[in-house]
């Protein structure tokens, strides 16, 4: 036997076709099957069947006031057009943007909605909630007995 060849004839360095076959079969499996459990989400949240965001707006605008652990809150969120879709009225070219306004004690709590329509706040925006009214719930907990800036850092 030569240095250079294995002991089936083929040179030492070949690859061997059954290994490699099964690496790449797992390889495959395990692609698809994560990129499979990365978009479930969309998936079986599309278009024809309503999540838990687009079933809140179907109802309507989210409102509420009330008085949580002494301070009082109150929001309020217009619907929201999806991504993509045309807005019902307005001009051609329209973009209808959702209204979003929730206030501590009077002062404005500047508040943003994500992608997947939870919400997160400047004073606790480390978490994301899926109601304005627990997102302001949340920024009075954080402030304690603090209060809010007067003026919103967010200014043109």
């Amino acid at each position: 036997m030569k240095p250079t060849t294995g002991t089936s004839g083929k040179p030492a360095g070949a690859p061997r076709t059954a290994r490699r076959a099964v690496l790449r079969t797992v390889f495959t499996a395990a692609v698809i099957a994560g990129t499979g459990g990365a978009l479930a989400p969309v998936l079986i949240d599309g278009p024809e069947s309503p999540g838990p965001a687009q079933e809140r707006d179907a109802v309507g605008p989210e409102r509420f006031s009330e008085l949580y652990r002494g301070r009082e809150i109150s929001g309020t969120a217009t619907a929201v057009v999806p991504a993509g879709a045309q807005p019902r009225s307005g001009g051609a070219g329209a973009v209808a943007a959702p209204g979003i306004d929730v206030r501590v004690d009077g002062r404005a709590l500047h508040v943003m909605r994500r992608a997947d329509g939870s919400y997160l706040s400047t004073v606790n925006h480390y978490e994301s909630f899926p109601t304005l009214l627990e997102t302001a719930r949340a920024a009075v907990d954080e402030l304690g007995t603090a209060q809010l800036s007067a003026v919103s850092p967010h200014t043109i």
